[in-house]
Formats: C-alpha cells, structure tokens, sequence
C-alpha cells in the first residue's frame, strides 16, 4: 500500500497484519480521490479518517494538502502500526489519534468539526449505521463538509436503509456512500 499522490507520493506505508483490518486498495483509494478531486480542495482541510486502520485515507489527504488529520482507532496492535505510519512521512504534529471505538467517538459532545470525514469500517460491523447517525446528528462534519463511507456490496440493503443514500460507486466488492449534512 502506497501514498498516491501528493507530498509524500509513492511512501508506502505498512498495513496490520490482524484478521480486523480490510486495507482500502491501491485501486479503490485512486478511484476515490480521483471522484474526491473534482468535487473539492484538499488544501487546509480538516478531516476524520473512522476505523482508521493504516490510516491510508487520513495520510493520502494529509498529502494532498490537508492541515491536520484525525484517526479514530481502538485495536492496540493496529494503532501502533498507525503510529508507525504517522512518523514515516513525518507528520506526528499534524495528526492526533483517539484510541477508542467509532461509536463511543462519534457520541462525545465536545468535539472538532471536519471538511471531510472517512469511515471505513470492517465490512459487517454494523455500529456504523449508529456511528453515522451520530456523527452527522452531533455536528462533526462542517456545513460543506463530506462524509464518505467504505462497505460491501454484500450489506448494501440495510446500509441504503440506514443511511438513507444509495451508493456513489461501486468497485469489486466496495461500495462507497456520500453522505452530508
């Protein structure tokens, strides 16, 4: 797995070697920056990468121009690899990570709020559905800001349910939803 564009283009970055962890592919994520690119301007932003895993969303934003990036991770082997990732491309100042699940994260009520959030969950946790629900119900995302969720076309029923918004894109097995406020 490779940074894609940007400032730190072509730094590969290390994945967890953890049955819990689904890397967004190199392929997946340049299809979605591609669509991301179009749509908005990296430059200065502010954003939430959810079920962080490697923090490849987080990073390839932070490389196109974003000021700060924040991760949401809970699994403690998986945050150091994160950490590990952080350093490699030398942005420990512009990056801070929660340790805790997405779900007691997206209930806090003192909070930042994001240009563009990415949630990128295991492919059958449904907290979520929750989890959107709260982020966009307790203002995380800033008035302009995106919401951007990764899932499988095999939960696709009840994530259009829940979500209440058919998928932007499909890729493999990938879904990916757009959400707003």
């Amino acid at each position: 797995m490779r940074i894609i564009s940007g400032f730190h283009k072509g730094r590969k970055l290390k994945v967890p070697s953890d049955k819990y962890t689904r890397p967004t592919t190199d392929q997946m994520k340049e299809s979605l920056f591609n669509y991301l690119n179009n749509i908005l301007d990296f430059d200065q932003m502010k954003v939430l990468d959810i079920y962080a895993g490697s923090g490849a969303l987080g990073l390839e934003s932070l490389s196109r121009g974003a000021s700060e990036v924040h991760f949401v991770e809970m699994n403690f082997p998986v945050i150091k690899v994160l950490q590990e990732n952080i350093e490699l491309i030398r942005a420990e100042k512009q990056c801070r990570i929660f340790k805790m699940p997405a779900l007691k994260f997206s209930a806090l009520t003192e909070h930042d709020k994001y240009d563009l959030i990415f949630a990128d969950p295991p492919f059958f946790k449904d907290d979520i559905h929750e989890t959107a629900k709260n982020i966009l119900k307790n203002g995380f995302l800033e008035d302009e800001g995106l919401f951007i969720i990764e899932r499988s076309i095999q939960t696709e029923e009840k994530d259009v349910e829940a979500f209440q918004s058919k998928p932007i894109k499909r890729m493999g097995d990938s879904l990916i939803y757009q959400l707003s406020l």
